[in-house]
């Protein structure tokens, strides 16, 4: 009779410790595989953003050039949301949110002891440049090297008023003219227009050999001097190869990219802005979603899309000679990791590298293909999206939004100073980011595995994987080695010849080590520019 008072302990006991069990194994559930859709719809107003202010543009007096570290701005007393709220506190901060160490490799550009200034010019080059903003970024940059190889004067190139994006700026609306000029005139002459006598005179009309050595240039290209005082390159992209070339050439290449190429100021002055108030929130990743019309038309990739979607894109691709393509096989393309990823794919993987609801996420592009139902799941995971048109006013916006370059631009001065980068397709505008990431410190850029993960998510699509700590930690692991630390860039793929050996290397504005980036105390690596 003593026992049985015992006895109902024990039971009691057991039946506390089933009920905690089934309570943590509910919760662990509930967090690893229970949809997007539980996520709460509406956060407190204290995760709401500041409205910007609607005063316009901010001086630019005193102001650090974007390109520099930026102190970090006040937050006002009101705002309540702090990202410690979120991955401070978690044991996997520093995977998160940690930059990849640099290894000591540092900036080194300044030319080579036996670098002179420009000699005396032979004659003008003319410059059209082709595509979007980074594709003419890259392609001026490259025009700046042709012209020392030539020994020619360049003209301020013509920007591209033709392209998918239709906009009218010219170079001074993009860049900062004035700039450009002064910071290359120990490399290149450049002059803002051809000379009047000139402008009728004969030109010789070239469209230089895609990724060429200096030998093309000096050779084939020099020779038109014999017979003409202007040549004029109709297009600027990919007209100089990656490698292989002297030292000084790709040095003055990284010099033009990266201190003579910048913004103008209204855009500098705005994309300051908008670094500062997405950092008024905490860390913040810059989302490069390239899932746009333009970019699914050209790639032919219709997952995910209605029959009257695909049909559409389908039309824009036949419409535009350039892209015009046969028979593309979308299927054929998702597999193979050619496609950009969802929206919806994109917040899987995010998820799965473990950033949480509360996570500031900065959305670079143009307007999404679909609009707000192809972006629902991703903000059911990641509440916090935003863009350059929910963190700055209509005013502010107002002189940007009919121009694709300048918005563009505004996009990219927030990826290069986010904490971390992640682009969804690797067109230029990521290769571009990623490379200038690089170049200032090999800050965390984390580049999706598009094949590996539209494997994982086809099986998930067939139901022979779940979201949770399994998925979590093979995507982890495909992703441990791509998050930007220093790597030599990328030679050929091996068997490719002709034109498709050099479209296989890795862009040179991609990764600018070992031309532009070397270890601390080597030769080269301290000069001036090594401090901007």
């Amino acid at each position: 009779m003593k026992r049985r008072p015992l006895s109902v302990l024990v039971a009691l006991r057991r039946l506390l410790a089933y009920a905690v069990a089934i309570f943590c194994l509910v919760s662990l559930l509930s967090f690893n595989v229970l949809p997007p859709s539980r996520v709460p719809a509406a956060l407190p107003d204290a995760f709401k953003l500041l409205k910007p202010p609607q005063n316009g543009f901010r001086s630019r007096g005193g102001e650090l050039r974007w390109m520099q570290e930026l102190s970090p701005p006040r937050r006002p007393s009101h705002m309540k949301f702090n990202s410690a709220d979120s991955m401070n506190g978690d044991s996997d901060f520093k995977q998160l949110w940690m930059t990849p160490s640099s290894h000591d490799f540092v900036q080194c550009v300044w030319p080579s002891p036996s670098y002179s200034p420009p000699g005396e010019s032979r004659g003008y080059l003319v410059v059209h440049t082709n595509g979007g903003l980074n594709q003419m970024r890259a392609g001026i940059c490259d025009m700046v090297a042709v012209a020392r190889i030539i020994n020619a004067t360049l003209v301020i190139p013509k920007l591209d008023k033709r392209s998918f994006w239709q906009d009218s700026s010219n170079f001074s609306n993009v860049f900062d003219e004035g700039h450009f000029i002064r910071a290359l005139a120990n490399d290149v002459h450049i002059v803002k227009k051809l000379p009047k006598e000139l402008q009728t005179t004969p030109k010789a009309l070239k469209h230089f050999v895609s990724w060429s050595k200096m030998e093309y240039y000096q050779a084939e290209i020099y020779s038109l001097w014999d017979d003409y005082k202007v040549i004029q390159a109709a297009k600027s992209d990919s007209r100089l190869a990656n490698n292989n070339l002297p030292l000084d050439i790709q040095r003055l290449r990284c010099r033009a990219f990266y201190d003579a190429l910048r913004f103008a100021p209204h855009i500098e002055s705005l994309g300051k802005l908008l670094v500062e108030r997405m950092r008024s929130l905490g860390r913040y990743i810059a989302l490069h979603l390239r899932y746009e019309k333009d970019m699914l038309a050209f790639t032919g990739c219709t997952y995910g899309l209605s029959t009257s979607e695909a049909d559409e894109l389908t039309k824009i691709r036949d419409s535009t000679s350039y892209w015009r393509v046969k028979d593309i096989d979308s299927q054929g393309q998702r597999i193979k990791g050619y496609c950009p990823l969802t929206p919806k794919e994109v917040g899987i993987f995010l998820s799965a590298l473990g950033y949480s609801f509360k996570t500031p996420i900065y959305i670079a592009s143009g307007e999404i293909y679909g609009g707000d139902s192809q972006m629902a799941d991703l903000r059911a995971r990641f509440p916090l999206l935003m863009s350059k048109e929910t963190i700055a006013s209509a005013a502010e916006l107002e002189p940007f939004v009919h121009h694709a370059s300048q918005m563009a631009a505004l996009d990219y001065i927030v990826s290069v100073e986010s904490d971390v980068f992640v682009p969804s397709y690797s067109g230029n505008m990521a290769r571009a980011v990623a490379g200038h990431r690089r170049f200032l410190g090999h800050r965390k850029t984390v580049t999706p595995d598009r094949k590996a993960l539209v494997h994982l998510f086809s099986m998930m699509d067939q139901g022979r994987l779940r979201e949770g700590h399994n998925f979590s930690t093979i995507v982890t692991e495909i992703h441990r080695r791509r998050q930007g630390s220093p790597r030599k860039r990328k030679g050929p793929v091996s068997g490719t010849r002709g034109k498709d050996r050099f479209r296989s290397e890795e862009a040179f504005y991609e990764n600018p080590l070992p031309d532009c980036l070397c270890r601390q105390g080597s030769s080269g690596a301290a000069d001036p520019f090594a401090a901007v």
